[in-house]
């Protein structure tokens, strides 16, 4: 298994997890929205002349099998950046064979190499499993609101 970053050839494979991503969080009663994004807006969003976020691709056998969505954000306070974590999803007959924790590591390695203070994230907390994943890597739970935890790790 690797990891590898997105590039423009990517634009439908992206558009293809966050359909699946969508799926998982209504199956899990997380959204209920309708999905507004196309394969036009990742193109001009994701690789346009201002990236507005990121996507770490999870390959196994070079075939991809999950991936990361993050965007990095600032703060004046610290004068530091974070790395927000968007999305991640593993396809489900791939998830506890070591992929997830590979996304993280990479986004780790990201916000090391960019002097970021930590990576933060949200979960619904009707995500047993992502949850159980996130106290594995050693990540905190930093607020709870009604339906989502909200987290943060500094690796």
């Amino acid at each position: 298994m690797n990891t590898r970053p997105a590039n423009p050839n990517d634009v439908s494979l992206i558009y293809s997890f966050l359909k699946k991503k969508a799926e998982f969080d209504r199956n899990i009663g997380a959204f209920q929205g309708i999905l507004s994004v196309t394969e036009e807006k990742i193109q001009k969003t994701l690789f346009g002349e201002i990236p507005f976020s990121y996507v770490l691709f999870v390959e196994n056998f070079c075939n991809e099998i999950g991936f990361a969505l993050y965007h990095f954000r600032y703060s004046s306070f610290s004068g530091q950046p974070s790395i927000w974590i968007d999305d991640l999803y593993i396809d489900e007959e791939q998830r506890s064979q070591g992929a997830g924790i590979l996304l993280m590591n990479k986004l780790a390695q990201i916000a090391r190499l960019n002097d970021c203070s930590h990576l933060a994230w949200n979960a619904d907390v009707r995500n047993i499993r992502g949850l159980n994943f996130y106290n594995k890597i050693g990540a905190k739970i930093t607020k709870q609101d009604e339906n989502r935890y909200f987290l943060m790790w500094i690796p």
